[in-house]
């Protein structure tokens, strides 16, 4: 063998190795036998050294005691002194949740089976049963434009949601709860998603971060058997409070404060808190009857202890409370849902109010975001899944039966982007917030992806809105009882705000908080320097040199063969989809430690490098999402157009986010490796193609299975103006119009018809009369142009119906009338005068 081939031999043993990522003895093993097969074949001298070299610093390497001392231990001590100090705040928020596929995302070589084994199951009898009946009575009750036009919803649906226990959704049955899954939870915010925004908040926020659950939690026997039946049957209606005019997004510097003292209270002096506090967009605060309430506790005097500054606490305040003020509301756009300020000025509550007791004092912020890290995953994650289906339901039904230029408007290409858009986002929607519910029910509190799902989610919810006016165009801006797409157009921007506005998950949460979490060696080492503890700082570091060398080795490996190679858990049309992952995986694994080596700590300052990081993982994790839902559906194949839109979508986005990344990497050199290693032969993907946007349009505009897979779990009942009816209606007669539109058109072309008759229902009638259609066609038509005329049709209303109208200008009409009347009058008067 020539020394050449030894070389490129030790380069792909190298790599290899590292792609393997085997440990240092056995990497030591192999160079050495590497370099005593090419000094037995006499290598040149100069390719023995460089082997021998390796094999050296391979095997001082392995040794982990002497390389502990010897190599560690100094890197130890500069580690030490530069780790930035972390906040009690900061590490609390790290250590909440679970790590689930998010760490396999982060691992960037995920373990397919721990998706693939994740359980598929059916909601339970209870949970179904629900849906069919209270749900289906409560969606058949929403009125959503006279909810917006009365500016509340109706005495009747509030008494209807509180008697039938929907803000009781998470609370166990032995205290009158319905106990439901975190599948069903987001089941029922789905089915309420598409019809009322106001609707969806009232039922959504109780179940969600709020009193229920942290009582559920953290709350004393006492304080829940008070109030846990009390909110079950509607007798207590709560709200939460955390956020204020300067602490918004920025909970943890709550300027609201809990000063320990001794008060009166039911005529006995007993340990409490004065507080004083300012909130506001505090949800159901205007009709709540118990406020749970973050705010920050002081013990000046050492009443409790020898610690002034206790922290964020919690507390439940009734809402008679002497010095507490609400009642007044915010007007959010949109959306008349009950939402306004909370005001307090020296209110004293007795120690027992904290949530779990004075035990829990300066407990509050784990409380939060150990809950928020489920209610974040559900609630608005279900606004967007659920306000996607009733997207694809009506602007794809809609576009079907609308015709211009003597075609359905779905034909044409203009139209059928957005139509696809739709599709798409509703499919990744719909996989992601099930699965992710799913999780939840399997015991995980998913941390990481309840941020990647809030701002994906919402996001793509803003999108499907925009879409679907786009789409109606006209019936849309028209606002009135038949305009079903304005109320999710306006209310987007509320989902888009609250619980940590977009920009800031995006940019500081997603990838801030998974970077530590998620990353196999980073908390490691971090925990191992607090504790001085130097073998497992040591191994931690070592391992994470293994990681990095790994991820440079399958990223170049798999970007040059496009992952051909990786082993995956599907076979068929799928399996090119999970080989593009793995590929991914490892790309954004290596991007992540670049960027930590190339940054470090000024990472942190770095929002728009985290942000194209938490694009990066954000569309991994809801890839992965929408091909596990695909297995769970059973591998429908006519469903495939959907995944595959997905899927071009999803990856050329990831591409986008690559490409910014490293084209962004203040360190120049640093940026090049990254695109040399992860994009070598130029970008591989590209966005869905105009074919594959026709066929996401034909399979979802029609009445097909996969249109009834998509928009499952929708309203479809008849409360007499539920466009999901309507066009369920005549979506099953389209198809049986289509052929009558022809024969039409071809009459039209042939000059049969009188050309000044242009209304489609005297084209039918004279059709019938030549002879060009059947009696049984021409009837059929004209019922079906009936009931499509209902649907285009737009509100309009009496000229003064809107509110008073500052000018008036008299018609042709009355003007004549009113010059008419002198001359009749002097006529009679000449006719009185002749007699």
């Amino acid at each position: 063998m020539t020394t050449t081939t030894w070389a490129v031999l030790l380069v792909v043993a190298l790599i290899g190795l590292a792609y393997k990522k085997a440990n240092l003895k056995i990497s030591t093993l192999v160079i050495a036998a590497i370099t005593v097969a090419a000094y037995l074949s006499d290598a040149a001298t100069g390719f023995i050294v460089t082997s021998v070299i390796f094999t050296a610093v391979f095997g001082v390497l392995s040794l982990s005691t002497f390389r502990a001392n010897t190599i560690t231990r100094p890197i130890f001590a500069i580690y030490k002194k530069i780790l930035p100090e972390m906040s009690e705040t900061e590490s609390t928020a790290l250590e909440a949740g679970t790590v689930w596929w998010d760490g396999e995302l982060f691992a960037g070589k995920p373990d397919w089976h721990k998706l693939m084994d994740h359980p598929n199951p059916q909601l339970r009898p209870d949970e179904q049963a629900f849906l069919d009946n209270e749900v289906e009575t409560l969606c058949s009750m929403i009125n959503e434009y006279e909810i917006k036009e009365n500016g509340d919803m109706p005495v009747e649906l509030w008494d209807y949601i509180k008697a039938n226990r929907f803000f009781a959704m998470i609370i166990p049955k032995e205290y009158g709860g319905l106990a439901f899954s975190a599948q069903a939870q987001s089941a029922v915010l789905q089915k309420l998603a598409g019809l009322s925004s106001t609707v969806l908040s009232t039922v959504g926020v109780p179940n969600s971060l709020g009193p229920g659950e942290l009582l559920l939690k953290y709350g004393t026997e006492d304080q829940k058997n008070h109030y846990l039946p009390r909110l079950v049957d509607g007798r207590e209606i709560p709200c939460f409070g955390l956020t204020g005019p300067r602490a918004g997004s920025d909970a943890t510097s709550l300027p609201d404060t809990g000063v320990v003292c001794k008060g009166m209270w039911e005529g006995e002096e007993v340990l409490g808190l004065k507080m004083n506090f300012n909130k506001r967009y505090i949800t159901l605060a205007p009709v709540a009857t118990v406020v749970g309430l973050a705010f920050r506790m002081f013990d000046p005097e050492k009443l409790l202890g020898d610690k002034n500054d206790i922290g964020i606490t919690v507390a439940l305040l009734p809402r008679e409370l002497e010095g507490m003020d609400i009642g007044n509301r915010h007007n959010p756009i949109g959306s008349p849902f009950m939402n306004g300020p909370i005001f307090g000025k020296d209110v004293f509550i007795p120690l027992s109010f904290i949530i779990g007791g004075a035990a829990n004092a300066g407990q509050g912020w784990r409380m939060l975001v150990e809950c928020l890290s489920v209610g974040r995953c559900i609630t608005l994650p279900s606004s967007g899944a659920g306000g996607g289906k009733y997207a694809v339901a009506t602007a794809g039904a809609y576009a079907r039966i609308r015709r211009q230029f003597g075609i359905p408007i779905s034909k044409l290409e203009g139209v059928q982007e957005p139509l696809a858009r739709i599709a798409g986002n509703s499919y990744i929607n719909s996989a992601a917030a099930r699965v992710t519910a799913i999780s939840i029910d399997n015991g995980e509190k998913p941390s990481v992806p309840s941020a990647i799902l809030k701002y994906n989610l919402t996001e793509s919810a803003r999108q499907l809105s925009i879409d679907s006016m786009d789409i109606h165009g006209g019936s849309a801006i028209m606002r009135g009882p038949n305009n079903y797409v304005e109320s999710g157009y306006s209310s987007v921007p509320v989902a888009i705000t609250v619980e940590g506005a977009n920009i800031l998950t995006r940019t500081m949460i997603t990838f801030g908080q998974g970077a530590i979490r998620c990353h196999p060696f980073v908390l490691p080492e971090m925990n191992a320097a607090k504790e001085n503890n130097l073998a497992a700082f040591d191994k931690a570091l070592f391992g994470h040199f293994g990681f990095i060398f790994s991820n440079i080795a399958r990223s170049f490996v798999l970007s040059t063969t496009n992952a051909a190679f990786t082993s995956v858990p599907a076979s068929g049309p799928t399996k090119k989809h999970y080989k593009q992952i793995n590929r991914y995986a490892a790309n954004f694994a290596l991007s992540v430690d670049m960027a930590m080596f190339s940054l470090q700590g000024d990472l942190k300052f770095r929002e728009l490098i985290s942000a194209r990081l938490a694009d990066m993982l954000s569309k991994l994790y809801l890839a992965s999402m929408t091909l596990k839902h695909w297995e769970d559906q059973g591998r429908q194949k006519d469903d495939l157009p959907l995944v595959e839109y997905a899927m071009a979508k999803l990856f050329s986005e990831f591409e986008d986010a690559l490409d910014g990344f490293a084209k962004n990497l203040p360190a120049r050199p640093v940026g090049w490796l990254v695109r040399a290693l992860t994009m070598p032969l130029g970008r591989s993907v590209s966005k869905p193609s105009d074919k594959l946007v026709a066929k996401v349009v034909d399979l979802t505009t029609g009445a097909t299975a996969t249109r009834e897979r998509l928009i499952t779990g929708t309203y479809r009942g008849d409360n007499g103006r539920n466009p999901m009816f309507k066009y369920d209606s005549l979506l099953t007669r389209v198809d049986q119009a289509d052929p009558i539109y022809k024969k039409i058109g071809i009459a039209l072309k042939a000059g049969q018809y009188d050309e000044s008759n242009l209304t489609i229902e005297n084209r039918i009638t004279d059709g019938v009369a030549m002879g060009i259609l059947t009696q049984e066609e021409g009837d059929f038509m004209i019922a079906f142009e009936k009931d499509v005329l209902e649907m285009v049709n737009v509100d309009h209303f009496p000229l003064e119906g809107l509110g008073p109208v500052s000018v008036k200008h008299e018609s042709t009409k009355d003007t004549a009338k009113a010059e008419k009347k002198p001359a009749k009058k002097k006529a009679d008067k000449k006719t009185e005068e002749a007699s």
